[in-house]
């Protein structure tokens, strides 16, 4: 299996060596891993990984190498026993019966409620509509069905939860993802506008024959080279349901690293709020202001924000509607600034254009950008970048 696990990073493209290979193998030998998955996974993460822009391709050859085996970790944040959210059945219901099943009415309803459970309830339960368990039709637990709740635990099935409490490891994307079309590169290119920038580092063929010709020797010239000159800000937003389309994302990121000499990106959850970080491992540590933002890039810069706009209604429209942290202003307001500041904005949704009516927030996001939602596609990136440069 370690060998494997070799063989695999090197095929992903991790210049792993046969030395730090030994060493995993010696400390390995020394039990410094405790015999346990999520140690050994830090281990080997320590040992192989020299550039940290390849930890999330480490991480995807991790999951596959070792997939099944057991992980000891903590996820779950709230203060509730384990063995109450055991998953032992799912919740299937009819699209009729979920219509049945009233919302709890609001954020600060749905926050006072869970307090009450969480003080009454002494037991695990399973099924039912009131209290903290799963397979049920309770706002709060998971593996149920509830069209307004607050998701504790396990995973998101269907994307209605307003509070998400759990652990979550964000990955940053990987900017050296090979295309395998210049599709997206072609596309990015009707927003350019070139000028000869920095210090001369190309052959002037032109000016070298005619110095030539004047001087009667040769008499080489140099130019600087010319460069997009536009300036851009990627927004992107990261984990939750973005992870099903982050194979497009990476691939638009690497091809605008290539295309735009001057850009600068930015990482958000769900929707903008008061700040944004450059380092998913560091959100929380290594933050910048959305203001600093603001005030920073002038706005001659073209932004272009990238997400599936796919959240509960109350984290555009209401004061403490993240799922992450408490935000002083909806994320509607910070999309409303970005938008004042950078005339020329777009957001570009990875999820198809006719599923959009389907998700309440997508139509929310839509109508703030001023009708400005593009698909990841080929048509919408061409429409996109037509849209910036107009």
């Amino acid at each position: 299996m370690f060998v494997t696990f070799f063989q695999e990073l090197k095929g992903a493209g991790i210049p792993v060596t046969l030395r730090e290979y030994l060493d995993l193998m010696q400390a390995m030998e020394a039990d410094l891993a405790s015999r346990r998955v999520e140690d050994f996974y830090y281990l080997s993460r320590a040992a192989l990984v020299k550039d940290e822009r390849n930890l999330d391709k480490f991480d995807r050859v991790f999951g596959h190498v070792f997939k099944g085996l057991e992980t000891v970790g903590d996820a779950v944040e709230a203060e509730i026993p384990a063995e109450w959210l055991k998953k032992l059945a799912e919740k299937y219901l009819t699209e009729d019966e979920k219509k049945q099943i009233e919302a709890m009415g609001g954020l600060d309803k749905l926050i006072e409620t869970l307090k009450q459970r969480l003080a009454e309830q002494k037991g695990r339960h399973q099924g039912g509509n009131k209290w903290i368990g799963t397979a049920g039709t309770s706002p709060f637990g998971n593996a149920g069905y509830n069209p307004e709740g607050i998701r504790i635990g396990g995973e998101s099935r269907n994307r209605r939860a307003v509070k998400v409490w759990d652990k979550r490891e964000f990955k940053d994307l990987d900017d050296e993802v090979e295309l395998g079309t210049r599709n997206i590169k072609v596309a990015l290119r009707r927003l350019r506008k070139f000028a000869r920038t920095g210090l001369a580092e190309e052959l002037d063929l032109d000016g070298t024959i005619k110095g030539t010709a004047h001087k009667g020797y040769l008499d080489i010239h140099m130019r600087p080279e010319r460069h997009n000159a536009v300036k851009v800000l990627l927004f992107f937003d990261i984990g939750g349901s973005m992870d099903w389309h982050i194979k497009a994302t990476e691939e638009l990121f690497s091809a605008a690293r290539t295309e735009f000499k001057h850009m600068e990106h930015f990482y958000f959850h769900n929707c903008l709020y008061e700040k944004v970080w450059k380092e998913n491992r560091r959100r929380f540590q290594a933050t910048t202001p959305t203001w600093d933002v603001l005030h920073t890039y002038p706005h001659d810069y073209k932004v272009i924000f990238v997400g599936d706009a796919s959240m509960s209604p109350y984290e555009i429209t209401a004061q403490g509607g993240s799922v992450e942290h408490y935000n002083d202003e909806p994320g509607g307001a910070w999309l409303e600034r970005v938008t004042r500041t950078y005339p020329a904005s777009v957001w570009l949704n990875p999820v198809p254009e006719k599923e959009w009516d389907f998700t309440y927030s997508i139509k929310m996001v839509h109508q703030l950008m001023g009708g400005r939602m593009y698909p990841l596609t080929l048509h919408g990136l061409d429409r996109a970048m037509r849209e910036l440069v107009r």
